[in-house]
């Protein structure tokens, strides 16, 4: 296997070309076979670890990271040994009846940063958290107001960097430029939906990351299943054909030719699909999500596909994009 290690943005930390998603774990992954997937991405080299205080979904919010943090003190060096990602702005709390505001809310103010995070180290039995990221905007909350509450919990050592997911380009430009003006680092990291068939990024969100040394952290690599042989699946009978099943008959033709294109590749179309994330230079690591060991196995496969040109081309005629970033892709 191809695992290898990049640097998070301008930061010196090094991570894994990979990073293993948790969102699946305790929904519809077993604890048992989380910890076994766990311990199998470490084997393979993976050591970056994503996750979010919300995750946990039908159980409760914040039992992903429960079943992390068990994982991890089962002891092993396992902590020392991962990069440790998490999330703050979603509510995340075990009542679903629970209405209190701060708790319920989605919001990104000094007080739920702070609380939430020591939330999160608790449930993650840790004392720190490596990369702590801001799960959405918030367009009340003022970037004096967050910056306050990630600058102290990064000096008391609870929280190393700070990172974005789902920011548009002028949110990610005015928390760095709050941060240049505060002389601190400032974000290291944006991670967003990016894959071929959904390619939006590249118009600004990518030119930004650039711009401020921002690495970037794509999700939904395989489009939820719909790059990962839906068509085949369909006429199979199995389990992730039902993504193509109010696709209009343009899309369906285009997923057709794209699953085409990968037989005469030879691979996978979940594999083409994240090798082609890794021909991109400002990708840092495309966020896989098992729900099994095979999606794992898969995923790291893909890190060994090398995409010649010709099929780079195909592909981006069939996933054409935006026509690259702004302004170029839609004036002069």
């Amino acid at each position: 296997m191809a695992v290898t290690y990049k640097r998070l943005g301008k930061s010196g930390v090094l991570v894994s070309n990979l990073c293993l998603g948790t969102m699946n774990f305790g929904w519809h992954t077993s604890k048992k076979d989380s910890f076994a997937i766990m311990d199998r991405a470490l084997e393979l080299g993976i050591n970056f670890f994503d996750t979010a205080d919300v995750y946990g979904w039908e159980t409760y919010h914040g039992y992903t990271e429960e079943i992390i943090g068990e994982w991890i003190a089962q002891g092993g060096q396992r902590r020392e040994n991962i990069i440790l990602a998490t999330k703050v702005y979603n509510p995340a709390h075990k009542d679903k009846n629970d209405t209190e505001p701060n708790r319920s809310g989605t919001n990104l103010s000094s007080l739920k940063i702070r609380r939430h995070l020591e939330a999160s180290l608790k449930r993650l039995q840790t004392d720190v958290i490596d990369l702590y990221q801001v799960h959405h905007i918030d367009r009340q909350c003022s970037w004096e107001e967050a910056w306050d509450a990630f600058n102290d919990v990064q000096t008391q050592g609870k929280a190393i960097y700070i990172g974005t997911s789902n920011f548009p380009a002028w949110q990610i430009a005015s928390a760095c430029e709050k941060a240049k003006q505060r002389h601190r680092q400032g974000l290291v990291s944006e991670q967003s939906v990016y894959n071929l068939n959904n390619r939006h990024v590249e118009l600004e969100v990518l030119p930004a990351c650039e711009n401020y040394g921002l690495g970037f952290i794509p999700y939904s690599p395989v489009a939820g299943g719909l790059l990962a042989g839906a068509l085949e699946k369909e006429k199979q009978g199995r389990r992730g054909g039902e993504w193509l099943k109010d696709a209009v008959i343009e899309e369906r033709q285009r997923i057709a030719d794209y699953e085409d294109l990968c037989r005469e590749i030879g691979a996978d179309p979940a594999i083409v699909a994240m090798a082609w994330l890794f021909h991109n230079p400002i990708v840092t690591a495309p966020i896989i999500g098992p729900r099994t060991m095979k999606h794992l196995e898969d995923a790291v496969a893909a890190t060994e596909l090398r995409l010649d040109e010709e099929a780079l081309a195909r592909l981006d005629k069939l996933f054409p994009g935006p026509g690259g970033p702004a302004p170029e892709a839609y004036a002069w």
